[in-house]
């Protein structure tokens, strides 16, 4: 029998929200919310904006006070806890830039050690030891003695992920980690993380507005979905059952199972449908290309055919299937593709044929 290990961070029956002044109610966001997240896991806290991203995660680190319920560490009531006693546990990555003046990255990952030292504060050798770990866990080493204020985004961000780290946490906090990144720089930051919650064993829980990324990446999902619940589960649950539709799909937008992402939905071109015959990345593409014109690709019948070679760029022609011996359009590249099948409001069908 698997035994479930205790939770590094768990929510029992929490409400959060905001407490106002004398003889004013207290306002509730959310209720009754019951968390865990294991060693070792990655999970990601989505919804939609104002739904209480960021009042859960103020709760689930300290930053205020549930109105209701309890937020447990390692199992012990973390309002119970010390500064110093949450420090040595839980570590917090804002998404703000922090001004540390001209430290330098070692410097800056040491930092991290704090809630260890004395109150002499020098550094021994298990201080060491942890910072070098942490810079080579987050991949900064080749940047310990450069300021801080030199370092890209993504490196800043790696160097603040080295910090927390140092302070050999059970749990790692990040408030949108990815915000200010490029699309490269996210790809390379979340296959850290993920490496990270293996290697470590720590467990990792960072907002983002990034759905892909959450239910790509995820070992569980929190959704706050906007009318005071969370619901909790793996991505693949929550993503086949309608938790994730109901909590951002809204007018011409739904969700799309195969890009694992909210998409909007353009006005199709009433019978405007086209079966594309290729192999592989250009054919995935084309029907890219097609979706993007308007136009609904099908592996039945349709009204046209789209035939793609590979190349740089790629040969296109297009077909109608009533005039099988009649080549509609042909070219060269994406962008030209696009433009002709905009250009076609109407199908070619055999009665609309002309010289």
């Amino acid at each position: 029998m698997t035994v479930e290990p205790r939770p590094a961070l768990q929510a029992v029956a929490v409400s959060a929200g905001y407490r106002r002044r004398r003889r004013h109610p207290a306002v509730t966001v959310l209720r009754d919310v019951h968390l865990a997240a294991r060693p070792g896991e990655l999970i990601t806290l989505i919804g939609p904006n104002g739904a209480g991203k960021s009042t859960l995660l103020r709760t689930l680190v300290g930053a205020q006070p549930p109105l209701a319920g309890h937020v447990l560490l390692d199992g012990r009531d973390l309002a119970a806890l010390s500064p110093r006693q949450r420090a040595r546990r839980l570590a917090v990555t804002l998404t703000e830039p922090v001004d540390v003046g001209q430290m330098t990255v070692d410097a800056v990952v040491a930092l991290g050690r704090i809630p260890y030292r004395s109150w002499i504060g020098r550094e021994n050798a298990r201080d060491r030891a942890a910072v070098d770990r942490a810079l080579l866990d987050a991949g900064v080493a080749d940047l310990r003695d450069r300021p801080l204020t030199d370092l890209s985004d993504g490196e800043r961000q790696r160097v603040m992920v080295a910090r927390a780290l140092a302070q050999e946490p059970a749990v790692l906090v990040l408030d949108e980690p990815t915000a200010f990144l490029d699309v490269a720089r996210r790809i390379e930051f979340a296959a850290m993380l993920t490496r990270l919650s293996t290697t470590t064993g720590t467990a990792i829980v960072l907002s983002t507005h990034d759905l892909a990324f959450a239910l790509r990446r995820a070992d569980q999902v929190w959704l706050v979905g906007g009318d005071g619940t969370v619901t909790a589960g793996a991505p693949e649950d929550l993503a086949c059952g309608d938790a994730i539709t109901r909590a951002f799909t809204g007018e011409n937008m739904s969700f799309d199972d195969a890009a694992a992402t909210i998409v909007v939905a353009d006005d199709e071109v009433p019978g405007a449908t086209v079966r594309v015959v290729g192999e592989g990345r250009p054919r995935q593409w084309a029907e890219h290309a097609a979706r993007r014109a308007g136009w609904t690709p099908t592996p039945d019948a349709a009204d046209h055919v789209l035939t793609v070679e590979p190349g740089t760029p790629c040969r296109w022609r297009v077909d109608g299937t009533h005039v099988p011996d009649a080549t509609r359009a042909h070219g060269i590249g994406f962008d030209s593709l696009v433009t002709h099948l905009r250009g076609c409001a109407t199908p070619l069908r055999e009665d609309a044929r002309t010289g």
